[in-house]
């Protein structure tokens, strides 16, 4: 698996994850060397989905101690207004239509992460307030945006 960041200045380097991502790992390997400091060094809110690592109560110790404010409480069934879900797709795209197909598809993602301008981030990210509207319109029910 991988884990990536983004703000609207731009992307987190792609970390990649081997083997189960518990919640002291997600502390360890992604939280405390990449979001840690981009959120204190941009003033930023953090946003993550509702997966168990992230809703673990070491993890939410963890950014409470290091003041790092959280985006809640968050939709559970929303992955459609998370913009990096919508990155996540982008980057499946430019990997299946990459040519040659490199060794190995690890190494495809981050050569593609790395390509995706940032502008593609911006227009994402610069969606939400239509995306969240759209839901608080329909009441929580899924619909187009």
């Amino acid at each position: 698996m991988v884990w990536g960041g983004i703000t609207a200045a731009g992307k987190t380097q792609l970390v990649t994850v081997h083997g189960n991502l518990t919640a002291r790992r997600y502390i360890d390997e992604i939280l405390r060397p990449h979001v840690v400091p981009a959120i204190h060094n941009q003033g930023l809110t953090f946003m993550q989905d509702n997966a168990p690592t992230h809703r673990a109560r070491i993890t939410n110790q963890f950014l409470y101690e290091n003041n790092i404010p959280v985006l809640h409480p968050w939709p559970p069934y929303s992955p459609d207004l998370n913009p990096i879900e919508h990155l996540w797709d982008l980057l499946d795209r430019r990997v299946r239509m990459r040519q040659p197909q490199p060794q190995t598809f690890l190494q495809l993602k981050h050569e593609e992460w790395d390509n995706i301008p940032q502008q593609a981030v911006q227009r994402l990210i610069g969606s939400m307030r239509r995306r969240c509207q759209a839901v608080i319109l329909s009441r929580g029910h899924h619909t187009r945006y």
